[in-house]
């Protein structure tokens, strides 16, 4: 029995979709299994990760466990009690910068930390920037134009799916247990280039504008705690995140190419029609 916590998240909900394609059984974390939708042959449980007294359910007789970071360790100590052997950590690129003092990745090295003291055996998965970071830009790209930070920073942003096609190859296979995974999309880009390829997709012009760092800023504090929003700031502005180099993880380890963001915007391309 598998555990995916975060199954209905971009990452989590495609997990739970491989795992029962590959004939799997899966139980399928969310705080109210009555309104979650999960795909056919898993089972919704209940469970919040912020308490993890309450997932001693979902993962009794579990052997492997899906998670996020940024919880508790002591659901490291609930997984052993249940007789979990393997863990599959979401974490970010960003714990290789080993700055604690970076908010992002403070709390993702550290439950990476707390994973490798636990006992348990591991495999971290750190994913580059999500394609699907592109949907915070649906309304400015209906007006037809984009305005965003850093135009000169790329970043080899990742299909959610195929983080997921990554994550799932672990939970069910000895071969990545202690590895550390890179994951990548098969090209850099920059914001503007994304926006081009997004005009391309929808077959419509729309304009990239580079947004200030101070007007940035403000926005970003609107919608966030400011720690976060300074370590972005410190990735990006100061350039202490490097999300530029692309990694071969996701052919490596699955066998198949990871999908363009071309591919990405043409397949979601509905998503950013007018309603």
């Amino acid at each position: 029995m598998i555990v995916v916590a975060g199954a209905t998240g971009n990452v989590g909900r495609e997990v739970v979709r491989l795992l029962v394609e590959a004939g799997q059984p899966v139980r399928a974390l969310t705080r109210d299994p009555a309104k979650a939708t999960v795909p056919a042959g898993a089972t919704a449980v209940a469970g919040d990760l912020a308490d993890p007294a309450t997932l001693r359910p979902a993962l009794d007789g579990a052997t492997a466990l899906f998670l996020l970071s940024g919880y508790s360790p002591d659901i490291f100590t609930e997984a052993s009690r249940a007789g979990v052997r393997r863990v599959v950590l979401m974490s970010g690129g960003s714990a290789e910068t080993g700055d604690r003092s970076n908010a992002v990745a403070g709390y993702m090295i550290e439950t990476e930390d707390a994973l490798r003291a636990s006992g348990l055996t591991w495999t971290m998965v750190r994913p580059r920037m999500f394609m699907t970071n592109a949907l915070q830009w649906v309304t400015q790209v209906r007006s037809g134009v984009v305005r965003a930070p850093w135009p000169d920073v790329p970043s080899a942003v990742i299909d959610p799916a195929d983080i997921a096609a990554v994550a799932a190859e672990a939970l069910v296979s000895a071969d990545h247990e202690g590895r550390e995974y890179p994951v990548t999309g098969p090209e850099a880009l920059r914001p503007g280039e994304r926006v081009r390829i997004l005009a391309e997709a929808l077959g419509r012009e729309i304009r990239y504008e580079a947004q200030p760092d101070d007007e940035a800023r403000a926005e970003m504090l609107t919608q966030m705690p400011q720690q976060y929003v300074d370590a972005f700031f410190s990735f990006y502005s100061d350039g202490k995140l490097d999300e530029a180099t692309v990694f071969p993880t996701v052919l490596d380890v699955t066998g198949r190419p990871p999908r363009t963001f071309a591919q990405w915007a043409r397949a979601n391309a509905g998503r950013f029609q007018q309603s």
